[in-house]
């Protein structure tokens, strides 16, 4: 099953594209659609759609995933992305795709277990889970991704991990970021800090947290 996942904005909508093999989630391909603050809102909508329509037309998911609107003390900013959501949804409904909506507790919950859990260990959990180098930028796209990821857990029908095995999970990415930083204040060289990161990727360490081997991401897609 591929899923898009979107994390919807009207500067700034992040979207990823994901498969789910069996009990294993690959990268396809990942971005953000962006608008000028110059742009009158008319204009930025049509360039989040016809957007949006082209990258659906480029990847062909099965199914869509989207973060539900959050309250927000900003009247204002909820109406206007409120409008860019719906944009979004208009987009996909028109290619004819599935649309299941996802609250962020929700989401939080699939991904680290805790529906309270901070933004960055979500955002750690996606890149974990995927397997990546790096976790996705903007933090719009790993929101994205977070919840195509939460279609394929609810899709499912249970945890992608356990609690002991995301804690675990969490723990060693906190680890790798402190080493990393160590090593960049003693001066190492950008090469050895390139392979600290990657070794947290590879396929023993991915499997000793009941993870997917490791994977790239999909190019010419």
């Amino acid at each position: 099953m591929r899923i898009l996942g979107i994390d919807p904005g009207y500067a700034i909508m992040g979207w990823g594209v994901i498969d789910k093999n069996g009990n294993k989630f690959e990268a396809v391909d990942y971005g953000a659609v962006t608008t000028s603050k110059d742009m009158d809102m008319p204009s930025r909508l049509k360039v989040l759609y016809n957007s949006l329509m082209d990258i659906i037309a480029r990847t062909e998911p099965d199914t869509v995933a989207i973060e539900q609107l959050f309250y927000n003390t900003n009247q204002k900013t909820v109406i206007m992305v409120g409008q860019a959501r719906g944009v979004a949804i208009l987009a996909c409904a028109n290619s004819g795709l599935e649309i299941n909506e996802y609250t962020p507790l929700q989401i939080k919950q699939a991904l680290v277990g805790y529906g309270r859990a901070e933004k960055k260990q979500v955002q750690a959990m996606v890149k974990i889970i995927l397997g990546l180098d790096e976790i996705p930028k903007p933090d719009d796209t790993a929101d994205a991704i977070a919840a195509a990821i939460t279609h394929g857990h609810a899709a499912r029908g249970r945890s992608i991990m356990n609690d002991a095995k995301i804690a675990a999970a969490l723990e060693a990415e906190e680890d790798r970021i402190k080493k990393s930083r160590a090593i960049r204040k003693d001066g190492t060289k950008a090469s050895g800090r390139k392979t600290a990161a990657r070794s947290h990727t590879d396929s023993s360490e991915l499997e000793k947290y009941g993870l997917p081997p490791g994977i790239r991401i999909r190019k010419g897609i």
